[in-house]
């Protein structure tokens, strides 16, 4: 790896470490709220799999960083506007309806990311892309037989899921946008080139909305800025109950 890129890398892996823990977490607040008990079950094993994913993210950055962090000290030991993750895994999980079509447009997104991602010229990379791939194909089985089952189900159901995409709809361009620092790495040959995976992305998400009978949302408003730490109001809220621990008891461990 050379080393001007290595700053590069460390940060690409936090980001994306922190995209699977804020979304894990989010999952994790449906635990022993799911709408009936094999639900609540599922939800809570997809949070697992992502704060799985993001343990080997932040292990990764912290040994190439060599400063002595632990995968603990970044996923608890850092201030707000410190993370970069996309804002669409930080948004509270509103109804059923609301979670499972971020979940869904999440894995649409994330099969086609870790797959690229496996081509990585960095081999650790390369190798928990393998591993998220495999958890990302259960996981969008399970969120598109959701869309399809609430967006064909009853009326409430079919607006609820409606409704859902309407709100999120905004965040989808961010997704895709790629920062200069991320673009060395792409050339590199170590990142993905996320902008080259937007149209496939809009096919899938739009066939799958079809068959649900929704309609895809106009684009007339976007929001961005998680990448380079401007968040919502609620990550801050999120962060409090999910470091509280660890701050109020520095260096516990398990």
């Amino acid at each position: 790896m050379d080393a001007e890129l290595k700053p590069a890398l460390i940060e690409y892996c936090i980001a994306l470490g922190d995209d699977s823990v804020i979304l894990g977490h989010r999952l994790s607040e449906w635990c022993r709220n799911g709408p009936f008990l094999e639900e609540d079950l599922a939800l809570t094993n997809v949070s697992l799999d992502f704060i799985g994913r993001a343990r080997m993210l932040y292990s990764h950055a912290a040994e190439l960083e060599g400063a002595g962090r632990s995968e603990d000290d970044i996923a608890y030991l850092r201030d707000c506007r410190e993370y970069r993750n996309l804002l669409i895994h930080e948004l509270p999980n509103g109804d059923f309806a609301f979670t499972m079509a971020r979940q869904f447009m999440i894995d649409v997104y994330d099969m086609a990311f870790f797959t690229e991602l496996m081509q990585s010229q960095e081999p650790t990379l390369a190798a928990i892309a393998a591993k998220a791939v495999k958890e990302s194909r259960y996981h969008l089985r399970r969120s598109e037989d959701w869309i399809k089952r609430l967006g064909d189900g009853t009326e409430v159901s079919h607006e609820r899921v409606q409704a859902a995409f309407n709100q999120l709809w905004g965040y989808v361009n961010e997704m895709f946008s790629v920062s200069e620092q991320e673009q060395l790495l792409i050339d590199a040959g170590v990142a993905v080139d996320r902008s080259a995976l937007q149209q496939n992305w809009h096919t899938a998400v739009q066939a799958v909305m079809l068959e649900a009978t929704l309609e895809t949302p106009d684009e007339d408003w976007t929001i961005s800025g998680g990448r380079e730490g401007i968040h919502t109001e609620h990550l801050g809220y999120l962060l409090a109950e999910m470091q509280f621990l660890q701050r109020a008891y520095p260096g516990q461990k398990w």
